[in-house]
């Protein structure tokens, strides 16, 4: 049981660490794309992976808190941090 526990928690961090890059991609590289060099494919592209992945985030979330893994206060924080550019790096 425990082993599950380990295994949810890491890819909860995992899935947490793929979107903050994402999002900071989106802000870093995709948004300068689309407004300093009139590329605004950058930002569907991106957007559209970076929006996949916080909703997987955000699931991941309540599964965390469904099974009773994490605490709904953490789950919360958690839910904060991904919100914030680079937060989801801070998720231990």
């Amino acid at each position: 049981m425990d082993s599950d526990k380990n295994k949810s928690i890491s890819s909860t961090i995992k899935i947490a660490h793929y979107e903050g890059i994402s999002f900071l991609v989106l802000l870093l590289v995709a948004m300068p794309l689309k407004y300093m060099f009139q590329y605004p494919i950058a930002v569907t592209i991106v957007g559209s992976i970076h929006g996949i992945l916080f909703i997987t985030y955000l699931w991941k979330l309540y599964f965390m808190l469904d099974k009773k893994i994490w605490t709904f206060k953490k789950c919360a924080i958690a839910g904060l941090l991904g919100i914030v550019p680079a937060g989801t790096f801070f998720l231990k």
